[in-house]
């Protein structure tokens, strides 16, 4: 049985976001602050983390920049505001994805399904993937830079994955959303566009000048070859 963690400082919220997930079969912790939730993840750590962004004393920010620092556990922001600047900002700190208050409870659930469907099914490519400097052994998770060990997300790194799966390929948003979010009809495209952009600090030698991670106006993106 899969463990979720709750970080939101409104006990109501909370408990119904708690009542929703126990009753699709997920056991629950909940936490009223940033604080709160980095302790009990180290003591106790959860297959999927859902963060508020606006908690009181550490925000939802620097909770997932902290989760992120110690684990790749899937981590979605629930926000109440659903403008660029915030979902963005959320997704920069390392978030894998994000729902806006109020949420349909069966959404969040199908959400957390498809996170977690992705993060068992990683690394049943073989081979190793390869381009410029960067090596990438899908079986065992790992993504190297001139040799360096490169640190990445669980998502960052099944979007390398399949971008380098399908090398020179113009893969579109709505593609990509399914083959690495697994989502379809709810999928945000601003979820690509984010992780592309933090990919590309990683692998690219220049990020602001991309050489392999290409964006292919109206189309998606590629890797080039």
């Amino acid at each position: 049985m899969s463990r979720i963690l709750i970080v939101e400082d409104d006990e109501r919220i909370r408990s119904s976001m708690r009542l929703a997930l126990e009753d699709e079969g997920y056991t629950v912790d909940d936490v009223g602050s940033g604080e709160e939730a980095v302790a009990r993840f180290e003591a106790e750590p959860s297959e999927v983390v859902l963060i508020d962004l606006m908690l009181p004393g550490m925000d939802g920010f620097e909770a997932c920049r902290a989760l992120r620092r110690i684990s790749t556990v899937p981590v979605i922001m629930v926000t109440a505001r659903s403008d660029t600047h915030d979902v963005v900002a959320g997704l920069e700190a390392g978030a894998d994805d994000y729902v806006t208050k109020p949420f349909v409870a069966k959404e969040l659930a199908a959400r957390i399904r498809a996170l977690l469907r992705r993060s068992r099914h990683e690394g049943e490519d073989a081979g190793i993937l390869s381009f410029g400097d960067v090596e990438i052994e899908p079986d065992a998770g790992v993504v190297r830079r001139a040799g360096e060990e490169v640190h990445c997300t669980r998502t960052e790194f099944r979007l390398l994955c399949e971008l380098a799966n399908h090398p020179g390929k113009v893969l579109s948003r709505e593609q990509l959303l399914e083959r690495v979010w697994g989502y379809d009809y709810f999928g945000d495209g601003r979820l690509v566009d984010v992780h592309v952009r933090r990919l590309r600090t990683k692998v690219e030698p220049d990020p602001a000048s991309p050489r392999f991670i290409l964006t292919v106006r109206g189309m998606g993106y590629k890797l080039a070859v």
